[in-house]
């Protein structure tokens, strides 16, 4: 679509924002950034900064007057979404997302509940305190997962080994959680796939379906993702059990815009949903997509902020998940701690498989030790398209080790010395 010379409004200027400001900049629009902090990364790239913090809706909504906004947008994060709601209602601008569907997409609780009602299976619970249905004499199979109803990124999420820690990694989850509430279930070490929906008009069509390829640092912490490969090996198996009753549940929430991506498990050939999100991912698949098919779901999200549409003509003509050839979202572990200096990303760039790499970290900024066992310990993510897996596991041998993180004191800071 033309946008250009449009005006849009980008709320939160940290970590992956940038690639909002430069999608658009790139189709030729004017892009503001409001952010509480005065150097976050999304304004230094911005045609102009506004420093308001995101929670004053009502200064937002003023600053949208006074600029001339056609479009507000956000991504990547759970955190805004409420607040992107309610300052596109007061501006009359359009949105994605709607109030109900805000507590869906963000509360654990909830979209498991809708599962229910489709016969798509999550995972085992054991107790929430959403419902206050938590019996401590309960026979509880270890070890567990204990989460906030309402969080991401993997924060406030523990695993408990043993039945006398049960009690005190409730209360350390339960202080992550906006409500103060959590979700028992069990862990899971299986397998991990991750599906990506595209929406226009109500019209919802699976995009891509990726394995997520997991770490454990952590003993008492989740796996964390250390690449993504695209097209998913459970790919078809997806499609012919799953994907028929996930778009009708998607379509049950009155999702008519935007993007959403299910995570689940596979066990012994079943698919057990435990997250959604309706928003941006930070695994920005859509550079896979956009290498292989040729759209992008960050540049329809842009669009359809500006003029209300995500695409001038059906998804299903040119979505197709069935890739003829293999991607990859290679991502890079850190410790918490101080970044001295990052090595090597210009001879990653100058492969030729390489798309993109991103770093979500600069030297001098600090990985703070509450990140750990988060997403926030994602240092640097490598996009990467080959002809066939062994190609691509190829490149990702190749490519370990080539990125070095150094830190202040000048030790290593890498986790995942390889990808797979």
């Amino acid at each position: 679509m033309n946008v250009e010379g449009k005006k849009l409004m980008v709320l939160g200027g940290s970590g992956l924002s940038h690639e909002i400001v430069k999608c658009a900049k790139d189709k030729g629009v004017f892009v503001l950034v409001a952010d509480y902090d005065e150097d976050s990364i999304g304004k230094r790239l911005a045609d102009k900064q506004l420093n308001i913090d995101i929670k004053d809706v009502e200064r937002i909504v003023e600053s949208i007057e006074i600029e001339g906004i056609d479009g507000v947008i956000t991504g990547f994060t759970d955190s805004i979404l409420n607040y992107y709601r309610q300052i596109c209602e007061k501006a009359n601008l359009p949105a994605y997302i709607d109030k109900e569907q805000v507590g869906i997409a963000t509360n654990k609780y909830i979209f498991k509940q809708i599962c229910h009602e489709f016969d798509i299976e999550t995972v085992k619970e054991y107790g929430n305190s959403e419902t206050g249905n938590i019996r401590y004499s309960d026979p509880f199979e270890f070890p567990l997962l204990v989460k906030p109803v309402d969080n991401s990124g993997g924060r406030g999420i523990f695993i408990c080994e043993r039945s006398e820690n049960l009690r005190k990694t409730i209360t350390e989850s339960a202080a992550f959680s906006k409500s103060g509430k959590v979700i028992i279930e069990r862990f899971m070490g299986e397998e991990e796939i991750t599906a990506f929906y595209i929406i226009r008009d109500g019209e919802v069509c699976l995009s891509a379906v990726a394995d997520r390829i997991l770490k454990h640092p952590y003993k008492d912490r989740i796996c964390l993702p250390s690449a993504y490969v695209f097209p998913s090996k459970h790919l078809d198996a997806y499609i012919s059990k799953m994907n028929r009753n996930a778009v009708k549940m998607i379509k049950s929430i009155g999702a008519l815009n935007g993007m959403i991506f299910i995570q689940s498990f596979v066990e012994n050939g079943r698919f057990v949903f435990y997250e959604m999100g309706y928003r941006l991912t930070a695994s920005m698949e859509y550079k896979i997509i956009g290498k292989l098919c040729g759209y992008s779901a960050l540049e329809m999200m842009v669009d359809f902020a500006l003029t209300g549409l995500m695409h001038d003509g059906p998804l299903s003509k040119f979505v197709k998940p069935d890739f003829n050839k293999f991607g990859c979202n290679l991502t890079l572990l850190i410790e918490p701690g101080e970044i001295g200096e990052i090595i090597g990303i210009d001879r990653v760039m100058a492969i030729p498989e390489v798309i993109d790499v991103v770093e979500s970290y600069a030297a001098g900024e600090v990985v703070p030790e509450s990140d750990r066992g988060t997403l926030g310990q994602v240092a640097v993510r490598i996009f990467a398209v080959c002809e066939t897996r062994e190609e691509l596991n190829e490149l990702a041998e190749r490519v370990s080790g080539i990125i070095r993180i150094i830190s202040k004191e000048g030790k290593n800071m890498v986790l995942n010395s390889n990808f797979f």
